[in-house]
């Protein structure tokens, strides 16, 4: 008998995650697939839907294949969900079985850093589950250096989903197709990866402006976990950023707003969008609320999370200017080195075409200039 064991947050569970399964059972021929939502992933910042609530998205998503069952194992452990346990749990659940250990292509080069990684490989064979062709053949001699034995490879050609940006789409009231119907129901009626300042921020916003509130949202998501920031921060930092773009300081809802002094037209809507943050969707953290207020002039003694948002909404996909593409491969390797050539880029255009410099601009590229020189 042949089973593999599936795990992954599921935070939610999309069609491709399916799609791996099926793959994985054709190429490897299995009996078996235990799919094994996570209770706390020793990865993840934390997953955004309960346990319970991924156990019955997943139940939901794998119902029509006889041959996968849904395992509440992992989500009833108390602490940290760590395969080696598990593959041991397993290990002796099926003594004669051959059981694998299903990964994506992406986890690969952090299986070296799991926990008792030896432990697992001693109960299961690896499996990597993706485009196999773009592996390198110096993982898998670094990886039979390591352990002593391969990782086998499904080939797959699916989509490229990530359920990451799946959570962005989901609090922005989009309807992923990636998502099965009956999942997708089960979000919605359960109001799961939703957040009540959202909606309502975005009613201020024009559709256009909408759409671009979502690519910062998208990019500021994808390269939080990587800088170290956490995901909701910075889902909500870029989600309310342009809040307060079209509110007039005439509108009953600035009523109590105090501009600060010599603060030019354009920049004004960081300020009344950080006021409108708090003071009509919620928002007290100072973090957030602080990557809002600057997010247009940038400032001294950033914190990463306003260089996050800063720079997502300079370089979301729907902007177009020189040099755009260095400086978004720079935002994927080092933030710092970004921001500095960004406003290094703006302040060299401004002086170029006799514009005035805001004081905080000048100010947040002294500050991040020392930084960059210092390194």
């Amino acid at each position: 008998m042949k089973v593999a064991l599936f795990g992954g947050s599921f935070d939610p569970v999309h069609m491709e995650h399916a799609h791996y399964a099926q793959a994985a059972k054709e190429a490897l021929g299995l009996d078996k697939v235990i799919v094994l939502p996570a209770g706390i992933a020793p990865h993840k910042s934390g997953a955004y839907a309960g346990g319970e609530e991924r156990l019955a998205m997943c139940r939901l998503a794998f119902s029509s294949f006889s041959w996968a069952e849904v395992s509440d194992f992992e989500v009833k452990q108390q602490g940290k969900s760590y395969t080696y346990l598990t593959c041991r749990h397993f290990a002796e659940a099926y003594p004669d079985a051959q059981l694998y250990f299903l990964v994506g292509e992406d986890m690969l080069e952090d299986f070296f850093t799991w926990k008792n990684p030896d432990d697992i490989l001693a109960h299961a064979r690896l499996v990597a589950c993706g485009r196999a062709n773009r592996l390198p053949y110096s993982l898998h001699e670094r990886f039979r250096a390591r352990f002593g034995v391969d990782f086998l490879t499904v080939p797959f050609t699916g989509e490229a989903v990530s359920s990451r940006l799946l959570r962005v789409d989901l609090a922005f009231g989009k309807r992923p197709f990636a998502i099965d119907p009956h999942v997708l129901s089960y979000i919605e009626e359960h109001r799961l990866y939703s957040h009540p300042a959202i909606a309502p921020a975005l009613a201020l916003e024009k559709e256009e402006r909408r759409e671009h509130s979502y690519r910062v949202a998208r990019m500021a998501v994808e390269r939080a976990s990587s800088a170290g920031i956490s995901e909701e921060k910075a889902l909500l930092a870029a989600a309310l950023h342009d809040c307060g773009k079209y509110v007039p300081l005439s509108s009953p809802l600035l009523e109590d707003f105090t501009s600060p002094e010599n603060v030019p037209p354009p920049v004004m809507h960081q300020y009344t969008g950080a006021y409108l943050a708090r003071h009509c969707f919620g928002i007290e953290d100072e973090e957030i609320l602080d990557a809002i207020r600057y997010h247009t002039s940038g400032k001294r003694d950033m914190t990463p999370l306003g260089m996050l948002v800063y720079l997502s909404d300079l370089l979301e996909e729907g902007r177009k200017f020189e040099g755009i593409d260095e400086l978004r491969a720079l935002f994927y390797t080092d933030l710092e080195v970004c921001l500095y050539r960004s406003l290094e880029g703006q302040l060299s255009y401004l002086q170029g075409t006799k514009k005035p410099v805001y004081p905080l601009t000048e100010q947040a590229y002294r500050w991040i200039r020392r930084i960059v020189k210092g390194k």
